[in-house]
């Protein structure tokens, strides 16, 4: 799972290094359309909806975070 998200991540921003960061949204690397980009990604990915109540910072700013997002949405 791991792998599939880190290729999601580096083509949608290959600039950043998603494993060192610990701030992603709170400290602006990754905007509004990022995160849109992103949960559509995740979604077809993964084959699950990341909802409204989802959109959370905090589920969003580390690479941790976003695959314990997936791991409880995909049970």
């Amino acid at each position: 799972m791991k792998e599939q998200l880190m290729k999601i991540l580096n083509e949608l921003r290959p600039d950043v290094d998603f494993e060192n960061e610990t701030a992603l949204v709170t400290d602006g690397i990754l905007d509004s359309f990022d995160i849109v980009s992103l949960v559509g990604e995740i979604n077809a990915e993964f084959d699950i909806t990341v909802g409204v109540d989802e959109l959370e910072p905090e589920n969003f700013d580390t690479v941790a975070a976003m695959l314990d997002l997936i791991a409880d949405l995909a049970d």
